[in-house]
């Protein structure tokens, strides 16, 4: 029998034998992102500046703000949070009434603070938020970073929250009103150290 004829007749069972092509990987099926309410009564946006020869601090009491994302890949999300301006407290009425007017904040001007990012990362539990900051009618870059806190649950509904600070300098927003103090030097400091620490509760699919 000839080497041809041989070949001819073992062929079709070399194809039979032969492993079948491994099938290609089902795509992975797409999360649907979720919308996440900050719960404000369990979470505070708060500042503070040096004043003199130590530190005022302060809060906003009125803001809302959403968060879309999956739990498990923040880093595709999105933030988004508006503050009253009129809204800050710093536990002195007459300080706090100076912040509202045209020598800083001018509230009636400017009622809102905004903040709306522009790109997640996370590395393990630590996180970065890159956004803009529009204060005082100007929009600047900021990057927000902190850390996340637990995925959890109560009454049904999922909860996520993070830290995360800031530093900004007012002068970049126009918000320059200053006074010499006595020995040299100005009352106020320039950079402003902001941090908001967020819990989030998981909303129903529309």
């Amino acid at each position: 029998m000839t080497a041809g004829i041989v070949a001819s007749l073992l062929f079709p069972l070399a194809l039979t034998l032969a492993p079948a092509p491994a099938a290609a990987p089902a795509p992975a099926e797409a999360v649907a992102p979720v919308t996440w309410q900050i719960d404000q009564s369990h979470s505070a946006i708060s500042f503070r500046i040096r004043h003199l020869v130590s530190r005022v601090r302060g809060s906003f009491n009125e803001w809302k703000g959403t968060i879309v994302a999956d739990p498990r890949n923040l880093a595709g999300g999105s933030v988004q949070v508006e503050i009253r301006t009129a809204s800050i407290d710093t536990n002195s009425e007459r300080r706090d009434n100076h912040l509202r007017s045209a020598d800083f904040f001018d509230a009636e001007k400017f009622p809102t603070i905004t903040f709306r990012s522009t790109r997640v990362q996370t590395r393990g539990r630590n996180l970065t938020v890159t956004g803009n900051l529009t204060m005082h009618g100007i929009t600047k870059p900021v990057v927000l970073r902190g850390q996340m806190g637990e995925v959890g649950g109560v009454a049904g509904k999922r909860r996520i929250g993070f830290e995360a600070t800031t530093t900004i300098n007012r002068k970049d927003f126009d918000v320059t009103w200053n006074r010499a103090a006595e020995g040299g030097g100005a009352v106020l400091g320039d950079e402003v150290e902001i941090t908001i620490d967020i819990e989030a509760v998981e909303q129903p699919a529309s």
